[in-house]
Parts: C-alpha cells; structure tokens; sequence
C-alpha cells in the first residue's frame, strides 16, 4: 500500500513535466518563479540576522501564521481536486489507520513543502543567530511543517466532503496559493524595514496574540526561546499537532467507511418569496433576484468576499504602525463601499432572465429598485452590527454618526451608479454553474467598475470630510457627517434609480443582444 501510494505521488509529480511542448514550457516557467519567490523569501529570512529580537519575533510569527492560514484556506479556495483523496484508494481494502499514515508520509513530497523546508532551514540559521538553539529551532520548524500539512490534509478533505469539486484548474487559485504559502511573509519582511529596529505596538500586541494560537505557536516557540518562555507557545503547537492528527484519522475512516446519503427533498407549497413581497413589478423582480441570491454560488461568493477583503485591509495598517482605535475605523467604510459596488453588474449575472422583464413591460425603474433589495437585505445588517463593533473597538461613541453618516453615503451612492452602470455598460460573466473564480475572457467592463468605485468615493466625499474633522478636531462635526451622508446618499440612489431606469428602457433591444450574446 505505501509503495502504491508514494509512486502514485511521484508519478503525479513527474506528470507535470510531460504533455505537449505549450504545457511543459508553462510548467517550468511556472517552476522557476516558484523558486525565485522562495529564494527572496529565504534571503529576507536571513536578512534579519543583524535585525534585533524583537522585529525578528514579529515578521517570523506573522509569516509563519500567514503561511499555516495559507495550507488551510488553500483547499477551501482553489477547489482542486486532491490527488491522494483516501477515497481513491477504497477500492484497494486498505486499513483506515495505515493508510492515513502513508498518505501523510507521500504529502510530504510536495512542491509547498519543499518550499517550507528551505524556509525553515533558514529559519534555524536566523534563530541560531539570536541565540536559539537549533534543537530548538528545527523542533519548530518540525511542527509547523506538520501543522501545516495537516491543516492542508483536513482542509482537503473537508473541502472534498462539503463542496463540489472544480471541473478545471485555474490559474488565479494556483496563484492565490502562492500568494498566501509565500508571498505574505516576504510583505511582512518589507515592512519590518520600516519600523527602525522596534515594532510597534499594536503589531506587537497582535504577535502575542497569534503566539497562542494554532497559526502562531509553533513559529514562536524559538522567539521565545530566547527568554525561557517558549513553553506555552510550544504546548499550544503539540497540541494543535495532535488534535489535527486525530482529525485526520477520523476522516479517513470516515470516507472509506461511508458512501453519501441520497438527500430526501420534500416538496413545499406556497410561492416564497414571491408571496412575501409586494405583487407590484418591483416586487416581482426582488423576489426573484432573492430566490438566484439564495441560491447561486456567484453572489454568495461576491458576499462572503467583502467582509474578508475589507479586514485584509488591517494587516498593512498594523504593520506599518498605525493606532488600533484608527485602524478600526477602516474595514466598515470599505464593506460599505464593496456592498454598494456589487450591484454594478448584477443584470449580467440573471440575463438568462432578462427577457421575462422584457416581456412583461416592466418599467426601467422597478427593475432598478427590485435588483437592489437583495444586496440592501444582506448588507444593512451586516453595516450596522459591524458599525458598532468598529465604534466600539474606537473607544469614542461621539464618532458614531459620522459613521454612520460615512457608510449611508458610501452604500448609497454605490446603489445609485450600479443602478445606472448595470444598464449603460453589463459585461460578461461566469455562467450559471461555473465557478466563481473563472470569469469569461472581454474586451471591456473595467471601466465600468472603476467609475462605480471612484465615483462612490468623490460623491461621498463632504461625508468624509466631516467625518475626518470629527475624528481629528471637534466632534461635534460628527452629526454634520451624519445628515450630508445621508442626503448625498438618498439622493444618488434616487437619481441614479431614474437614470438607470431610463436607461433601461430606452436600451430594451441592446440589453437583449447582450443577454443573448453571453
């Protein structure tokens, strides 16, 4: 079985290489940026041998917590079929437990960790540096490799159990792999350059933090070395080892063991939605945008994505020193101006049914205001929980309306000119089905998406003007933020409604060429 399992794996490897002379060539053009980035990676690595403790503990925890977070997600993101699925080898009557064991001993041999155990060479030279032992260094750099394959072994097959696997491979999962195993502790790195031998407090605060955690712990076992102190971080990464190694057995036996469950679906009455919302034209249109919303993995993706690039926004931030109580202030204006962008398109993403609009005369405007409820239902709960928690973690509830007054306006007008750009400029999207990660190749739509995003920023500008003055100055400026927020937001959206509106009666026929061209 393990002899099976490992020529599997080589041969899986040595495949790569083999194909036509287009896909060799991608290969080790992809090979050889793959080693570059590593071998920046490993010279900022050693770079920080003459860097003090201190700014040498935080980039270490931070890129080794970057780089465990990326073996988890991975999976989750990319969707790729893994190629030692313990299901492929049910066939053989192989022991759960043994070969468990054999699949984690052929994941070994792997490009990412390959590229984990030249960074960690490098890490035990750093260490060894300021003073670490290097037993102790090369015991954490073993159990964050372990961490980190395991991670992506539970990550895998969870991922295998829960979604659907990718019909194709895609260039922008494989580069987003990239990016977060090796490309987010170089940043990291750079930033430290930054920080003239001391970190800054709120980077070091977050440090101690992520020490204690699965992503961190084992990265900050030699940090802590160097004061007799690694004992918790160390408990915490054995700990994590071993409850994921348990983890992993569990869902070995439990694929070769079971086979899926025929879902039983029960057929219920009544129209849903449709008998929830107004039987006017605008309701007809929310009800049905509510029903694709809830059930298409485009907007759910396009949902989940804006609370998640609006956080990764704090990592620089941090990085670079700024104050927590002003960093939090930052993701919720973001998430606002993300949430009101979503729309911009939204006509492109159901233009299989755009001609039941079209059909049945309904008017430009009640198109608009219908392709907007669901976006508006997801996000105003979302902004407002989120608006507290951010004031809240500020420290000063006198900034409170112009908050408020800042993600009204920014959500707002983002409604407003989606509402006109989803009708004046659509441009083509995934299809119904596909993955949402692959967009069809086009000539256009970029500019669409700017002016919806730039736009929303300079129409909410008196807002955030006020709102700065509010923070910076005098707080009482933060109700003139509240009420130029939203009045500039209210009206944005009606003009926009109107024009969109117009503009999508007026362009009936081009609208239909589009939908059918896509």
């Amino acid at each position: 079985m393990a002899a099976h399992v490992l020529r599997l794996r080589f041969d899986l490897l040595l495949g790569a290489f083999r194909g036509d002379a287009r896909h060799v060539a991608r290969t080790v053009l992809g090979a050889a940026a793959f080693l570059a980035i590593v071998a920046v990676g490993c010279a900022g690595i050693l770079a920080l041998r003459g860097a003090s403790d201190d700014v040498a503990r935080a980039v270490t925890v931070l890129g080794g917590a970057a780089v465990t977070l990326g073996f988890l997600i991975a999976p989750l993101v990319t969707g790729l079929a893994d190629p030692l699925d313990p299901r492929r080898f049910a066939v053989l009557g192989a022991d759960p437990l043994r070969l468990a064991g054999t699949i984690l001993l052929a994941s070994l041999i792997s490009v990412p960790v390959l590229a984990l155990a030249a960074l960690g060479a490098c890490l035990v030279v750093l260490w060894n540096a300021h003073g670490v032992p290097a037993g102790t260094g090369i015991l954490a750099v073993v159990l964050g490799g372990v961490i980190c394959v395991l991670f992506g072994k539970v990550s895998a097959a969870l991922a295998g159990l829960v979604l659907r696997p990718r019909r194709s491979r895609e260039l922008t999962g494989l580069f987003l792999v990239a990016v977060l195993v090796v490309v987010v502790p170089i940043v990291g790195y750079l930033a430290s350059r930054q920080w003239r031998g001391r970190v800054p407090a709120p980077v070091e605060r977050a440090v101690d933090i992520l020490a204690v955690t699965p992503f961190g712990a084992a990265p900050a076992v030699p940090a802590l070395a160097v004061d007799d102190a690694h004992l918790a971080p160390l408990a915490v990464a054995a700990v994590t080892a071993l409850v994921l190694a348990g983890l992993w057995f569990w869902l070995v036996r439990h694929l070769l063991t079971t086979t899926p469950r025929p879902r039983s679906t029960r057929v219920r009455g009544g129209l849903g939605w449709f008998a929830f919302l107004p039987g006017t034209p605008a309701g007809a249109v929310a009800a049905r945008s509510l029903t694709y919303w809830s059930r298409d993995a485009r907007y759910i993706v396009n949902v989940v994505v804006v609370p998640i690039a609006a956080l990764i926004t704090v990592v620089p931030l941090l990085l670079v020193g700024v104050p927590v109580e002003v960093v939090a202030l930052v993701p919720v204006p973001l998430m606002a101006l993300f949430f009101g962008w979503l729309a911009h398109n939204d006509l492109a993403y159901d233009s299989s049914a755009l001609w039941m609009h079209l059909a049945g005369a309904v008017r430009g405007a009640a198109d608009r205001v219908g392709r907007l409820v669901p976006v508006s239902l997801v996000a105003v709960p979302l902004l407002a929980v989120a608006i507290l928690l951010s004031v809240r973690l500020h420290g000063n509830p006198e900034i409170l309306p112009a908050m408020v007054g800042v993600c009204t306006s920014l959500f707002l007008c983002g409604l407003g000119l989606s509402s006109i750009s989803s009708a004046a400029a659509p441009y083509p999207v995934s299809s119904p089905g596909d993955s949402p990660f692959q967009q069809p190749q086009r000539t256009g739509g970029g500019l669409a998406q700017g002016l919806v995003l730039v736009g929303a920023m300079i129409l909410s500008a008196p807002a955030l003007w006020f709102a700065w003055l509010a923070l910076t100055d005098d707080p009482t400026h933060a109700q003139t933020a509240l009420w130029a927020g939203v009045g500039v937001g209210v009206f944005v959206l009606t003009v926009g409604i109107l024009l969109g509106g117009w503009i999508f009666d007026r362009g009936s026929g081009r609208l239909m060429e589009f939908a059918e061209s896509v």
